[in-house]
């Protein structure tokens, strides 16, 4: 089996590492490196909801995103008003993320907002964000002290897969993403139910057999990561 330009097998994630309370301002607070891909996550708690949402006796769930502009090179323009299309892609998908493993009724009319800033980006800063996003909300939720019901059903996190040089391969960083006929990403719950397949062909098209050989690998990945985020929470994990 030959390896990829990083020395990796098909089948591995870059190394993962996830810091708890990086900074003091906010109720959960993560620092999770994928690589070189690194993204701070901050789970802010405030005690009202959508105007749309006030008297339903629920609370909400929602994430912002951003690249900082020392995260790339050349340098990232700031976004200063409204936010460009992917931004607001990004934003939505960790939103809908959270949410998939939320009970809002539980959480009454409060809202928990998770933003998610890239330092760093090398690929996957989405799918990182997502998965350092729940080690934010658990600590969030650990903060509230009158809940009648714990808010969360489920982990949650996220993986890219693809397909590069003809092979699937877990976890792209940027050279393997600029280079996939297939880019590929997937959210999926700790019990292993789908919360979203984005998948494109960028330069071919792709089968059914490949699309199954992506599936899996993601699978097998998210199962690494689930475990990961176990760890890093570990006597505070609140699932099963």
């Amino acid at each position: 089996m030959s390896l990829r330009h990083d020395g990796r097998t098909p089948d591995a994630l870059r190394p993962i590492t996830i810091e708890r309370g990086y900074t003091r301002p906010s109720a959960g607070s993560v620092l999770i490196r994928s690589g070189r891909t690194t993204v701070l996550c901050t789970a802010s708690v405030e005690n009202n909801v959508p105007p749309w949402m006030v008297g339903k006796g629920r609370g909400w769930v929602t994430g912002e995103y951003s690249m900082l502009p020392g995260s790339t090179s050349p340098r990232k323009r700031r976004e200063v008003g409204k936010v460009d299309g992917r931004t607001t892609e990004i934003q939505r998908l960790i939103g809908r993320s959270l949410r998939a493993v939320a009970d809002l009724d539980a959480l009454g009319e409060r809202s928990i907002l998770v933003d998610c800033d890239v330092l760093e980006a090398d690929g996957g800063t989405r799918t990182a964000s997502i998965t350092g996003a729940l080690i934010a909300l658990v600590d969030a939720i650990g903060s509230i002290p009158d809940l009648a019901k714990y808010p969360l059903s489920d982990s949650v996190g996220a993986i890219s897969v693809g397909m590069v040089g003809g092979r699937a391969v877990l976890d792209l960083d940027y050279v393997e993403d600029v280079d996939a006929e297939v880019d590929m990403n997937v959210v999926m719950t700790g019990a292993g139910r789908f919360v979203e397949v984005q998948g494109t062909g960028e330069e071919a098209t792709f089968s059914e057999d490949e699309l199954a050989a992506l599936l899996k690998l993601a699978r097998g990945g998210l199962a690494e990561i689930r475990e990961i985020q176990r760890k890093a929470l570990g006597a505070d994990w609140p699932f099963k």
